[in-house]
């Protein structure tokens, strides 16, 4: 059903502004349009994303991660959940993401409550992963200081030894996290930094849209 209303939607929204007229009520159908567009602009890492964390003291950090799904449940990402934003959104289960599309001229925030996918998630998508990069995940402690790169590398082989003529398993420390937003932001670029900026605040599907001034 989201498929179908995004094809409509794509053909609306490259023949009118953006504006009032043109956003659409659902801020998933909205971003789902807006990222059609950005997989099809030429960009390395099309599905990239700013995550920012942040400890229950307050002290924020972000990063680069891949978006891997999203949905009316949510925005999905994956990483060890030992590593540093792993252990901030245990400790603080908020989160804030970034996408900017310098190409098209566009941003969206996402800000909302973090959850751990569930363990049969965590696996299939595990599964689908290249094999290097499977004993990559059981080989790197992330965010853990190593001595140098050979010591990384030692860790591999040893993992690949472990494995050897057999499936890689997920590590138990490794896995999945979706986003669940209450506020969404659309920011399109305008002429003399007139920008038209779009706010969507509230809960499951009672979404208030605010025209913000750039």
């Amino acid at each position: 059903m989201l498929q179908a209303v995004l094809l409509f939607c794509h053909y609306i929204i490259q023949t009118m502004p953006f504006s009032e007229n043109s956003i659409n009520p659902d801020p998933f159908v909205q971003f789902g349009i807006w990222y059609e567009k950005r997989m099809t602009d030429t960009s390395v890492y099309p599905d990239a994303v700013s995550l920012s964390t942040s400890t229950s003291g307050g002290h924020v950090s972000s990063r680069i991660v891949l978006l891997k799904e999203f949905s009316e449940d949510g925005f999905v990402f994956y990483t060890n959940y030992n590593s540093r934003k792993g252990q901030q959104l245990t400790e603080n289960p908020y989160a804030a993401m970034l996408f900017y599309w310098p190409e098209s001229g566009r941003q969206v925030r996402i800000e909302g409550r973090v959850k751990k996918v569930s363990p049969g998630e965590s696996d299939s998508y595990f599964a689908s992963r290249p094999r290097e990069s499977q004993l990559g995940a059981w080989a790197s402690e992330q965010s853990t200081e190593i001595p140098d790169r050979d010591f990384l590398e030692s860790r591999i082989d040893d993992f690949a030894g472990q494995f050897h003529n057999k499936q890689v398993s997920r590590p138990s420390h490794w896995g999945g996290f979706r986003l669940i937003p209450l506020m969404f932001e659309f920011w399109q670029e305008g002429e003399f930094r007139l920008h038209d900026r779009f706010r969507y605040s509230g809960k499951g599907k009672a979404w208030k849209i605010s025209r913000l001034s750039p």
